[in-house]
């Protein structure tokens, strides 16, 4: 017995010390306890030649919410809002392609063409009419589907989303109209932190390791994202002119000090949708769902509650 407890203690000892000196391992230990704690699965599907990778959870028949991250993103952003919809919702987080564990197909990354895939995504996987939720860029992608697509939405919830030229100029665009580096690319180690600051107001906490083992990741793929945010940009799709075409309750919910997206978008957003609702978060970035992800799933609940009437 007193063998057996010394192998233990000496196994511990040894996976804390892989973990302490090994940032990759760290990173996916958290990674599998967040997606745990959440209630959620890793899963894969085929869309034509390209293979999407997805959380999902929750009862299988329960209605179904599908959560789109934004640019240089993935889904685990989603996964510590998602675990206060699992018990009630199922619920899905996709890699999109080019983001994630996703392929990367050599085709285009514009909003229209992710609209389109996304919808050979929930039909293959036979969603139905579904619940979504886009942030940044996958809220464009959303409110673009939600407009074509619009017996297939259930509702609509966009986090700081993209596509409308807001009548207050986002501090992004200010810095790239003027020939500066986008501070969403990673470029090198000190980017990293430059591009928490500029996406939160509070950036989560990470160790110092994980930090570095992330900037790495992201330095990776800096002619990648250089790429679509090239086509995300010539080939842009307005959304004004789709709003009006949105039959589902629409949740605008933004943080009030995002740099990325201004929340004066609101202002253009709201007279064209037919059921708008607003939350304006206080002291908070642009991704409220990791920023707050408490306060962002209560807010969300209370939509899709009144969203029933």
């Amino acid at each position: 017995m007193k063998k057996f407890i010394i192998a233990v203690v000496m196994l511990l000892a040894a996976a804390a010390a892989t973990l302490y000196f090994s940032p990759a391992a760290l990173t996916a230990s958290v990674r599998l306890v967040e997606r745990q704690l959440a209630g959620l699965s890793e899963r894969q599907v085929a869309l034509g030649d390209l293979s999407i990778h997805y959380y999902e959870g929750g009862p299988a028949k329960g209605e179904t919410i599908v959560m789109i991250h934004g640019f240089g993103a993935n889904k685990d952003n989603w996964l510590r809002f998602a675990r206060h919809f699992t018990q009630r919702y199922h619920v899905i987080a996709l890699d999109l392609p080019g983001f994630g564990d996703s392929d990367r197909p050599a085709g285009s990354y514009d909003v229209g063409t992710q609209a389109e895939r996304l919808e050979s995504f929930i039909k293959t996987l036979e969603l139905g009419k579904v619940h979504l939720v886009g942030n940044s860029m996958g809220g464009h992608i959303a409110g673009l589907f939600a407009a074509r697509y619009p017996q297939q939405v259930r509702s609509l919830a966009l986090f700081d989303n993209g596509g409308i030229k807001a009548p207050n100029k986002s501090e992004l665009f200010r810095l790239i109209e003027t020939g500066q580096a986008n501070p969403l690319v990673v470029r090198n180690a000190g980017d990293f932190q430059r591009m928490l600051d500029f996406v939160f107001v509070e950036p989560p906490p990470l160790p110092e390791s994980v930090k570095s083992y992330l900037a790495e990741q992201s330095m990776a793929n800096e002619a990648h994202y250089d790429e679509v945010f090239r086509q995300l940009r010539e080939r842009y799709v307005p959304l004004e002119p789709e709003l009006p075409r949105i039959e589902a309750p629409t949740l605008l919910l933004w943080g009030d000090r995002d740099r990325v997206l201004d929340v004066s978008s609101i202002e253009v957003m709201k007279p064209l949708l037919k059921k708008p609702s607003v939350v304006i978060m206080r002291n908070c970035g642009h991704a409220p769902m990791i920023e707050r992800p408490e306060e962002t799933a209560r807010h969300y609940q209370a939509f899709l509650d009144a969203s029933r009437g």
